[in-house]
């Protein structure tokens, strides 16, 4: 019986050690966490949609702060700049209402976004890329006004992503 404990006892610590063999703790691109500073410019909106520039600089400065990799500088000597442009916000239904088949219930949100890292020393553009977010929102009697309660939600899903790619990069 004193085996069977200790043979299980061994077995469950060895996966839950062997489970955190991949974890890295840190950054993940090999340079040390805060070593480079950026500045987030304010994205362009190329879109028909008002009021979507704020969210998403104020989600992808606080995902970036978040992260910790990165220093975010906002006195203008940041290393690096991201800029980007919002060139995409689509709507489409997702669920109709069970008592009006011709109703639209539930919408994804979608925006989309081209973006820019560059050093600031040099100009040289260092990443360039697109990332989207989405989000779904219930469509209720009031469209516009249900779309801007989620506007910060569909801005911090790009946010991540944008974060995401800066973070992981291999440049």
């Amino acid at each position: 019986m004193r085996l069977r404990i200790d043979f299980w006892t061994l077995l469950a610590a060895s996966l839950f050690l062997t489970g955190c063999a991949g974890y890295r703790l840190g950054p993940t691109n090999g340079s040390p966490a805060g070593s480079r500073s950026f500045q987030v410019a304010l994205f362009q909106n190329k879109t028909l949609e008002p009021r979507l520039i704020e969210p998403v600089a104020t989600s992808l400065r606080r995902a970036l702060k978040q992260d910790g990799t990165f220093r975010l500088d906002t006195s203008g000597g940041a290393y690096i700049i991201v800029e980007g442009v919002i060139t995409e916000f689509n709507r489409a239904g997702l669920s109709l209402d069970p008592r009006d088949v011709l109703t639209v219930r539930d919408y994804e949100l979608t925006l989309v976004a081209k973006f820019t890292a560059k050093e600031t020393a040099t100009g040289k553009i260092i990443l360039d890329s697109t990332a989207f977010g989405r989000t779904v929102v219930r469509s209720g009697t009031d469209l516009p006004s249900a779309e801007r309660a989620v506007a910060p939600l569909l801005a911090e899903d790009l946010a991540r992503k944008i974060t995401s790619a800066l973070v992981d990069g291999s440049w």
